[in-house]
């Protein structure tokens, strides 16, 4: 069996030589180990990969021992998790697809190690992709009279499904904040990286005016403040002169699905740790 054990705690001596003792005597095999200590908040942060027998391992005593011996005493914020449980992903879109059919290919090509039980959306136009992939589609219209009963069926269908975290590929409604305190940092979001610059309706259009050099996209964990939440992914592309403002769309949405799927592996490979509305990536 392969855990991965995720630490964060008050920084001191003696944390990594301590934790990798524990995994010996549980006979496990550490194949991975990352850390990061945060100087000026005096955290340490460590990702940890191990091997153990299946057999002979039990999870939850595992669990019970960790927390006496090492968790309590360090003052440890941990958790563990095991690559047998694949997360369930649900999805959530309006009417650009180009997200949507990116994560549905590296999906189907196994390249995503999760479950997608459902495609939720706010219009039915991406029923056909859905279809395609043969993943069940909800459509759940939202309007300023049913918003409320719409958030409500959104949650019964999370909880009845059992998901785990949610990604908004291109789904262009505010969560709400009571959506948002059920899954903290749990909820991945794509957009362009012209915000606060370009904010509103057409930011490449208003990009284009502005003859920007580069453009580019950011996925983040959503939290109440709208798109202020911890950053997971970025990346950049070269713009000129020579582009026009459909060559900043094209090219804009090429790295809005780039970036969008590099932060749902790392989060999926539990590689991100939020402290403080920033993220710990772990290589």
């Amino acid at each position: 069996m392969k855990t991965i054990i995720l630490i964060n705690c008050p920084d001191q001596p003696g944390i990594i030589s301590s934790v990798t003792s524990f995994i010996h005597s549980k006979k496990g095999n550490i194949v991975y180990l990352d850390q990061h200590v945060d100087k000026p908040a005096d955290v340490f942060f460590m990702r940890l990969e191990s091997e153990f027998d299946q057999e002979n391992f039990n999870l939850t005593k595992f669990k019970e021992i960790f927390e006496k011996e090492l968790a309590s005493p360090y003052n440890m914020s941990w958790s563990l998790h095991t690559s047998e449980l694949k997360p369930k992903m649900a999805l959530f879109v309006s009417k650009y697809n180009h997200c949507l059919y990116d994560l549905l290919s590296r999906f189907k090509s196994g390249e995503l190690a999760v479950d997608i039980p459902f495609i939720l959306s706010n219009h039915p136009d991406l029923h056909y992709v859905a279809q395609q992939f043969n993943v069940p589609f909800y459509h759940i219209p939202i309007t300023k009279e049913n918003r409320e009963e719409a958030e409500q069926n959104q949650l019964d269908l999370l909880k009845r499904y059992k998901v785990d975290f949610i990604v908004l590929a291109r789904y262009m409604q505010i969560v709400s904040e009571h959506l948002i305190g059920k899954f903290p940092n749990r909820i991945i979001n794509i957009h362009h990286s012209f915000l606060p610059a370009f904010a509103g309706a057409k930011p490449y259009h208003a990009a284009f005016k502005r003859g920007v050099k580069i453009i580019g996209a950011t996925s983040h964990y959503v939290t109440e403040e709208l798109d202020a939440g911890p950053i997971i992914e970025q990346d950049v592309t070269a713009v000129s002169h020579t582009h026009s403002i459909a060559d900043f769309i094209s090219k804009g949405r090429d790295l809005e699905k780039i970036v969008l799927s590099r932060a749902v592996k790392l989060h999926i490979l539990r590689k991100t740790m939020v402290y403080n509305n920033k993220t710990v990536i772990f290589s």
